[in-house]
């Protein structure tokens, strides 16, 4: 496998980062870092230019002196979350499960919500870390930039199961199905919640929600008026961000932000610098106008940034979108909404390949409540992105350019049984240019006891292929030893879930899941007519097959009013193998690394004097192949509300200790390193 550097690339450890031995390392004149405006920061590297700073900052400047009337502070430190009894929370409204806002209690679905309030508490600087708050997800921090992010199996950095949307705008890429995380990024303070689903989503969302969905929504403008400022350093990052809201007029309200941080390179067991470290600064804006009836949102964020390698020049990352968003609610409670955005990205990466892509997208749902007895949700998108890939010697994606078209309609019906029994039935048509159409049906059926919900579910999911499962040849000119996917399909889940929630005194909430899931038709990579193996070539096929089961739980207890606990266990089991007629000799360790067994607890005090004391703790275990051992890992934060409006707050990250790895292979394995870092919210 060391013959070939460019095979990482397809079943990586490290997705799109591969070790290539020959080119040599690059020259201190070959490291060329832009002076933006970091520089208040201590460092250097690409970033948003100095006038959007100044942009931002004069706004604060100008409105604080009369520009606009800001309204008093908002007195909870978190957002409207804050204050939250353990009950209300219960009842917050998701819109993940349904397509439509129903309470958190009575979703029948493994749901978990996390609160702009959890994140302030947890002192973390980047949604991955966040999401680490989730505990049905696996979260693994691979380098300074990359993250292997997944639920109930089949992790790696280029897991391509899950879906992940921000403000109802999916963020998957088309290249290989999955997410680049190093571009997912908001303001943290303008998160209003994180709805994690386990399990099956496709008939609402669509491909490759197939074992879960990660739905970030940030903060409607009216929420975010006056100013913040944000700044912050430790051992191993620095960054600061700027935001100004305030209203327009009538029923319009809007906000503008800018930040950027640095995060350091990470370094191997034995002291050796990766060369990783990541840089990146992003600005946006969002415009909210309410009427009676209507509601108009347009949002957009710009983002640029690098990735430092030890050989050939830096990665550079780049883009930005846009998203336009129309809803109105009827006289007789039905609601329709459109959402139409456009996002390019630009992603180079010298000596490997680089990316240009756009992609259109056009979305439409109505839901309409039909008597007592029939909630009906229906509606439709169509997709078109578009790419111009540069090839490399290393690989290359042949054609080099492809427009792929995505196109969808969906109904969803949750009829009313009984008074406490609720039978929700829908399914997705989804075509795409490599297989056509596609089905996604899903069954669940809800009944709700006193205080408690059980619910069941079946769903058939997809992941249709990529621009990697078809496209991919390597290296980048004849012969090949890996010449596509031409055959290439659509993998299968069939998937059955049995869950409990119940909230049996107002202190505590409990929630368990348990999961049966059956994949056929996973990627395989078997020889090519004419092949020999090892020498090849091959092509990508569809001969794995197998099933996981496992269970998920987690819980809250309030155990006076000023602490609150919660804790959360995972178990998962995998059982996969080939087909009898497949030639693949590379193993199922190609479909993810997985522990069999996380466990997560969180303390959070209010103390006297304004204090806050948060501790967090993981327990992860091993992952087989390749071989991470596993780790315990505790987080602390100290925070401490100086006055009105401005806290400071210090916190300590892998405190138990000096370093640990959490994914990847050796000898170039990353280890994360115990770090504290220092912050200060100034809410003007």
């Amino acid at each position: 496998m060391a013959r070939y550097p460019y095979w990482n690339f397809v079943f990586p450890s490290s997705c799109f980062t591969i070790p290539q031995p020959y080119p040599p390392p690059k020259s201190v004149s070959q490291r060329k870092f832009r002076l933006t405006t970091r520089s208040s920061l201590n460092h250097s590297g690409r970033g948003i230019p100095a006038g959007w700073v100044m942009l931002v900052a004069g706004l604060i400047w100008f409105g604080s002196i009369g520009w606009a009337q800001i309204p008093e502070q908002v007195a909870e430190k978190g957002g409207g979350l804050a204050e939250l009894s353990l009950e209300e929370l219960m009842n917050i409204d998701v819109t993940s499960v349904s397509k439509s806002p129903e309470k958190w209690l009575e979703a029948p679905a493994a749901i978990y919500v996390i609160t702009q309030e959890d994140i302030r508490r947890s002192a973390v600087t980047s949604i991955p870390e966040a999401l680490r708050l989730a505990p049905n997800l696996e979260v693994a921090r691979v380098d300074a930039s990359q993250y292997a992010i997944t639920a109930r199996g089949f992790n790696s950095t280029s897991a391509n199961k899950l879906l992940v949307l921000i403000d109802g705008r999916s963020v998957y890429t088309p290249l290989y199905s999955g997410v680049f995380w190093d571009v997912q990024d908001v303001l943290l303070e303008d998160i209003e919640r994180i709805e994690v689903i386990s399990g099956p989503g496709s008939t609402l969302w669509g491909a490759n929600a197939v074992n879960g969905v990660i739905n970030i929504i940030t903060r409607h403008s009216r929420d975010t008026t006056g100013a913040l400022v944000s700044v912050g350093a430790g051992t191993e990052e620095r960054g600061a961000g700027v935001r100004y809201g305030a209203h327009l007029g009538g029923n319009t309200t809007y906000r503008v932000y800018v930040k950027d941080f640095r995060r350091d390179d990470t370094a191997t067991e034995n002291d050796a610098s990766l060369h990783d470290s990541w840089s990146k600064g992003q600005a946006g804006f969002r415009i909210d106008r309410d009427g009676s009836a209507d509601a108009l949102t347009f949002q957009g964020d710009i983002y640029d940034g690098s990735i430092d390698q030890k050989v050939n020049d830096d990665k550079t990352i780049s883009g930005g979108n846009v998203v336009g968003r129309w809803s109105r609610t009827f006289q007789n409670g039905s609601a329709l909404q459109t959402q139409v955005f456009y996002d390019r990205v630009r992603r180079e990466y010298p000596g490997t390949f680089a990316e240009v892509r756009d992609t259109y997208d056009l979305d439409l749902q109505h839901h309409i409540p039909m008597g007592a007895r029939h909630d009906l949700v229906w509606g439709g998108g169509y997709r078109v992105s578009s790419d111009d890939v540069t090839n490399s010697a290393l690989l290359a994606f042949l054609p080099a350019h492809r427009s792929l078209s995505l196109a969808n309609i969906f109904l969803q019906d949750g009829i009313s049984l009984h008074e406490r029994l609720k039978l929700t039935v829908g399914t997705k048509l989804e075509r795409n240019d490599y297989t056509g159409w596609e089905v996604q049906p899903n069954v669940r059926l809800a009944w709700k006891l006193h205080d408690a919900l059980l619910w069941s579910a079946v769903s058939r999911a997809v992941r249709t292929p990529s621009r990697l499962d078809r496209d991919l040849f390597a290296p980048g000119a004849p012969p090949f030893f890996l010449a596509g996917g031409p055959d290439f399909k659509s993998e299968i889940l069939t998937a059955y879930e049995i869950g409990y929630r119940v909230q049996p005194v107002s202190q505590m909430s409990l929630s368990i899941s348990t999961f049966y899931n059956v994949y056929d038709k996973l990627r395989s990579v078997e020889l090519a007519p004419g092949g020999v193996a090892p020498l090849g070539p091959f092509v990508l096929g569809n001969k794995m097959v197998g099933n996981t089961y496992g269970a998920e739980t987690w819980g809250n207890y309030r155990v006076v009013d000023w602490w609150r606990l919660s804790a959360g266990y995972n178990y998962l089991k995998k059982r996969l193998r080939f087909e009898s007629d497949s030639s693949d000799t590379f193993g199922v360790k190609a479909a993810g690394n997985d522990p069999t067994h996380q466990f997560s607890a969180r303390s959070t005090m209010n103390l006297g004097r304004n204090l806050e004391l948060d501790a967090a703790v993981r327990v992860i275990g091993g992952l087989p192949d390749p071989n991470v051992p596993g780790y315990v890992a505790l987080d602390m934060r100290l925070g401490w509300t100086v006055l009105k409006g401005v806290e400071v707050s210090l916190a300590g990250f892998n405190l138990l200790d000096r370093r640990h790895p959490e994914f990847g292979q050796d000898p170039t394995r990353s280890e994360l390193d115990r770090t504290f870092y220092a912050k200060v919210l100034w809410n003007l």
